[in-house]
């Protein structure tokens, strides 16, 4: 393909998302654009004159996209916390319905001084454990993942986001290779009941690790494996948050209190939605 103005490209580039489906075509063709060129896409803004060379490589990103790859895929970055992260399909995309665990870890522990222990529980691309320890630089953490890949993209956020070494990373699964306890436990596990795992929208389904979706037949097998271990993990005086799907509230207070933990309340999301389950010993 010859060389084309980048104006032109972008124009295209938002008809064919737009025509997919895509909802902020113009946005996301920037975004991608951006990407393609490593430019801040700030600057895409207004006439576009400039020509640049094999744009086919740039309407490979946009029929990706339009086939619903995530643009965080795509581009290789997902904001969560007003923080930049590292995905890609070997981890679960962070989303902001779940800093409803941040903001509920951070006001228990308000002081920028303050000294805690986190142990994030399926950490993925570090999303959970990394923004805490950002916002608490006298915080130290442990990210556990079964998942090798998923533990390579979490060190390296880590070395950009937290690079003081206060962040290790260890596989295992889930807390079995745990054996000290620690103050804060976050845990976002798969909770997608598995025959609701084809509903769910294509870019999810189709993209995302299963590992990080699949809940087992009722969406709660990994509540019953985490809740046998959860009180020796968890330090006399600390606090447990769970993130938990929709309708689940009552069932995962079931789970826990039978392993003898306290269930102290439930925060929503953004959305209004049960989110955060908040428990202790």
């Amino acid at each position: 393909m010859k060389s084309r103005q980048i104006g032109s490209c972008l124009d295209e580039a938002t008809r064919l998302l737009s025509d997919a489906g895509i909802v902020g075509a113009r946005k996301e063709a920037r975004l991608l654009m951006g990407h393609w060129l490593n430019r801040d896409p700030a600057q895409l803004f207004g006439p576009q004159d400039e020509e640049v060379g094999a744009p086919e490589s740039f309407f490979d990103l946009v029929n990706r996209r339009v086939s619903r790859e995530p643009l965080s895929h795509l581009v290789g970055r997902r904001e969560f916390w007003s923080l930049e992260f590292e995905v890609s399909d070997n981890v679960l995309d962070p989303r902001p319905d779940s800093e409803v665990l941040i903001e509920t870890g951070l006001s228990h522990w308000p002081n920028q001084l303050d000294s805690f222990s986190v142990l994030d529980l399926g950490t993925g691309s570090g999303c959970l454990l990394l923004s805490l320890l950002k916002n608490r630089p006298y915080a130290i953490g442990v990210g556990v993942d079964v998942s090798g890949a998923a533990l390579e993209i979490a060190r390296r956020n880590a070395a950009r986001i937290v690079p003081d070494g206060r962040a290790q990373f260890l596989k295992a699964d889930w807390g079995s290779s745990i054996s000290q306890p620690f103050d804060l436990v976050v845990v976002n596990p798969p909770y997608i009941p598995s025959d609701r795992i084809s509903e769910l929208d294509a870019e999810v389904a189709n993209f995302e690790p299963l590992l990080a979706l699949d809940g087992g037949f009722d969406g709660l097998d990994a509540y019953r494996r985490i809740a046998q271990d959860l009180a020796r993990l968890t330090t006399s005086t600390g606090m447990i948050l769970l993130e938990i799907g929709s309708g689940q509230s009552e069932q995962v207070t079931s789970i826990l209190e039978k392993s003898g933990l306290v269930v102290e309340c439930i925060k929503n999301d953004l959305a209004g939605r049960n989110r955060c389950l908040v428990a202790h010993n």
